[in-house]
């Protein structure tokens, strides 16, 4: 299964890398603001389930721009969760910070992982008990204790603007307590980051379960914690979501405790 899902992210990969040498003549569309789709999306995400179905027909898929497709009836115990292009709006921009996602759950929990970043060929993957893995080398997560000597990701939560005074509270504490912060723009690829040891955290509101599936399995194989924002697993029901190393998961999880709201911690 996991060799499939590699195959489904590099025939993706290729599409991506095709389209990105002429992204001025992309046909761009607006999902709501600041959330773009091309077709360079759709067709990656055709590519990644035409692979998963000739081999796995009767497997349920979400994927970002389809939706829920056949096969999610409850008659599988597997479901693919496919975001085809992660970073759309890095893409568009030519900015080279976007991957593809693709993992898989088994009765509901996370079974394989794949993130593939194809400007740099570089391909996390992640097997439940087998370990992470970076081009086949195995990678653990960073060792950092402490707050301040730990950099650490984010993403602005673009869909939760009724929390957005929150999210900059959180902000600015952890600008002030970390060595550093980061936003790519790539939420699949921040986790695989943090499970490579790249980052020390990361935390983010109101992603959907594509953004974060691979990631979150990558992460624990890697020796790492995930958890929304009560460190529980409700992390891809929630979409809020915070992670890290052990030790630095825990310091994010104090600092967010202070700022979370009700409602978004519901």
């Amino acid at each position: 299964m996991l060799n499939i899902a590699v195959k489904a992210a590099r025939r993706a990969g290729q599409i991506i890398n095709r389209a990105s040498m002429d992204v001025g003549h992309l046909k761009v569309s607006v999902k709501q603001q600041s959330d773009f789709v091309t077709e360079v999306d759709h067709a990656a995400e055709a590519a990644i389930i035409d692979i998963l179905r000739e081999a796995y027909p009767q497997h349920a898929i979400l994927a970002e721009e389809s939706g829920a497709t056949a096969g999610n009836k409850g008659d599988s115990e597997y479901q693919w969760i496919i975001d085809p292009l992660d970073g759309t709006t890095n893409f568009i921009h030519g900015f080279p910070q976007y991957a593809v996602s693709i993992g898989l759950s088994h009765k509901g929990a996370m079974a394989h992982a794949v993130i593939y970043d194809p400007t740099k060929n570089e391909l996390f993957t992640a097997s439940k008990g087998a370990g992470a893995f970076l081009n086949d080398k195995r990678i653990r997560v960073s060792s950092r204790a402490k707050l301040a000597e730990a950099l650490i990701g984010t993403g602005f939560p673009y869909r939760m603007f009724e929390h957005i005074d929150a999210y900059l509270a959180i902000f600015k504490e952890l600008a002030q307590k970390s060595s550093g912060l980061r936003r790519p723009g790539a939420a699949a690829l921040d986790l695989a980051y943090v499970a490579a040891g790249r980052l020390d955290g990361f935390w983010e509101f109101g992603l959907s379960p594509w953004d974060m599936a691979a990631g979150s399995l990558l992460i624990t194989e890697a020796g790492g914690l995930v958890g929304d924002l009560a460190g529980e697993q409700a992390y891809l029901a929630t979409g809020n979501i915070v992670a890290g190393n052990p030790k630095i998961f825990s310091q994010l999880l104090q600092v967010v405790d202070q700022y979370k709201t009700a409602k978004l911690a519901a």
